[in-house]
């Protein structure tokens, strides 16, 4: 209950967006594979941005 007004850091929403993008890169494989090969492009270039914060 305390922390729901605190807001997220740059790093959390860089990972919850990153988990994002490889969930939806994982549901298109079945489907549509060139999708799903942006979605995981998409997800390493969080990753990148997200070890340039560490």
């Amino acid at each position: 209950m305390f922390g729901l007004f605190k807001k997220k850091s740059q790093k959390e929403k860089l990972r919850s967006q990153y988990e994002i993008l490889l969930k939806e890169s994982y549901n298109l494989s079945t489907t549509n594979r060139k999708l799903s090969d942006q979605k995981a492009f998409e997800a390493e270039e969080v990753m990148k941005q997200l070890e340039k914060l560490v």
